[in-house]
């Protein structure tokens, strides 16, 4: 009766082993050459090409008052 919940006590270990060492794996060189002072972070930003931004202003809108007339305003 103890023999299947501690074999599945084993795989749920080894799963989670697996998965550690697989997140490790990612991010394992990170951590290395932070911990050695070469971090991103310790690194000089970059040098970025300043964005163009493309801007077209719009054509003057010619407002002129509308001339309202009495039959209008009795619509209304």
């Amino acid at each position: 009766m103890i023999a299947p919940l501690a074999t599945l006590a084993f795989l749920a270990t080894l799963w989670l082993v697996a998965k550690l060492m697989l997140d490790q794996a990612s991010s394992g060189s990170k951590i290395i050459a932070a911990l050695r002072g070469r971090s991103m972070l310790t690194l000089p930003p970059q040098s970025v090409r300043p964005i163009s931004v493309r801007f077209q202003p719009r054509a003057e809108l010619v407002c002129r008052p509308i001339r309202v007339q009495p039959e209008w305003r009795a619509a209304a």
